[in-house]
């Protein structure tokens, strides 16, 4: 299961946020960008348990974190 996922970052904390998201398991790509969200990241899980960890547990506790959004991919 892929998903990407959108994050605020609290700003002076962006840099040391990214570094941190980057080390998390699962996560296979992360991108800076301009616009309503500050970084775009992509994470890869084979259930749907997995991914909540990931993403409720590891990178919404991660300092400088403030809001995510997920999007969850599917074949269509």
């Amino acid at each position: 299961m892929k998903t990407f996922v959108l994050c605020k970052l609290t700003p002076g904390k962006e840099q040391a946020a990214v570094r941190t998201i980057r080390a998390l398991e699962g996560v296979t790509e992360v991108y800076m960008v301009f616009g309503g969200w500050d970084m775009i990241l992509a994470a890869e899980s084979d259930t749907v348990d997995k991914l909540s960890n990931l993403i409720v547990a590891r990178i919404r506790s991660v300092d400088g974190v403030s809001a995510t959004e997920t999007l969850v991919t599917t074949n269509l």
